[in-house]
């Protein structure tokens, strides 16, 4: 018979195209993931790698046991999350992709309240980026994701995934206190055209949104620094060298030297968690989607309708 974990490592080798990229993504080291492969090949009777270059590229039966891979994996999800349905418990482990900000002004407190409400829950954080984290979902490498999306730019919704939204995030304009609108009620955000920008890694949906932003409203981006950190943002404005969009729900210590300013026209950006449709009726998917709504800092507005 065919050994569970020994199929996830081959496909995962698939999905990633490496040894090593499994190994991160499974959280063990190469070595246990040769171990499995080598152990398949055994029990399959069949050469499942062979070297091409430095790397490694699956064989024809390699690729037929990748896609039953795949329905076998989904079915036992799908088989985990009817029994935990059945048994109306919340436990078991649940992994968690979620953006810095989340992780920093969410997760605390969510993770609180489901060690005191459901202590046996188990529920394990990654901090990644939602371009990541999406397809780490979509592939079974997370059970959960925590993403946004901008009001004027919506996230797709990936086939085969559901969500839930956790709340609306507003987000302000940072400035260095010396700039010439930093004493303004409100700015409208051409008035800033010209300006420097702060931005996060280029990687990143948010770095990404600002230029589309900035470039919608005729000003030419001048993002001089890019730094993934609102705090570490902060402290470049408070210097002087650029200015922010700031959402509340990033807002840690504003420091000494920042004005901190609404836009006329507001921003803002909707939180949401992701799971994959065959796993949508796990107690663990609601309890942790519950907590990260009690999880939201007041003034922030909270969604309590029930997961989509």
């Amino acid at each position: 018979m065919l050994d569970l974990e020994r199929l996830r490592a081959l496909h995962s080798v698939a999905t990633y195209g490496s040894v090593s990229a499994a190994a991160d993504v499974l959280h063990v080291t190469t070595s246990a993931v040769s171990q499995q492969l080598a152990k398949l090949e055994r029990e399959t009777g069949q050469k499942l790698l062979e070297r091409n270059g430095r790397g490694v590229r699956l064989t024809d039966a390699a690729e037929l046991l990748v896609a039953h891979a795949e329905r076998i994996l989904s079915l036992v999800e799908q088989a985990q999350a009817d029994l935990e349905a059945h048994r109306g418990s919340v436990v078991g482990q649940l992994t968690v992709a979620a953006f810095p900000t989340a992780v920093r002004g969410l997760m605390p407190a969510a993770l609180g309240i489901l060690r005191a409400d459901h202590p046996d829950l188990r529920l394990l954080v990654r901090e990644e980026d939602p371009n990541q984290s999406m397809p780490l979902v979509s592939r079974g490498d997370f059970d959960m994701a925590v993403v946004q999306d901008w009001n004027n730019e919506p996230l797709p919704l990936p086939e085969g995934l559901c969500k839930g939204v956790i709340c609306d995030d507003v987000a302000d304009v940072a400035l260095p206190a010396g700039h010439p609108l930093a004493g303004r009620d409100a700015i409208d955000l051409k008035e800033l055209a010209g300006d420097p920008w702060i931005s996060s890694s280029p990687d990143s949906i948010c770095c990404d949104w600002l230029l589309r932003t900035l470039r919608a409203v005729d000003s030419e981006p001048r993002i001089e620094h890019m730094v993934y950190e609102f705090a570490s943002q902060l402290s470049l404005v408070a210097a002087g060298f650029g200015n922010v969009i700031l959402p509340r729900l990033g807002r840690c210590d504003v420091p000494p030297g920042v004005a901190v300013v609404p836009l006329a026209d507001p921003l803002s950006r909707r939180v949401y968690a992701l799971w994959r449709e065959e796993a949508a009726r796990r107690p663990g998917i609601r309890a942790v989607v519950g907590a990260l709504r009690a999880a939201v800092p007041p003034g922030v507005p909270v969604f309590t309708d029930a997961p989509a």
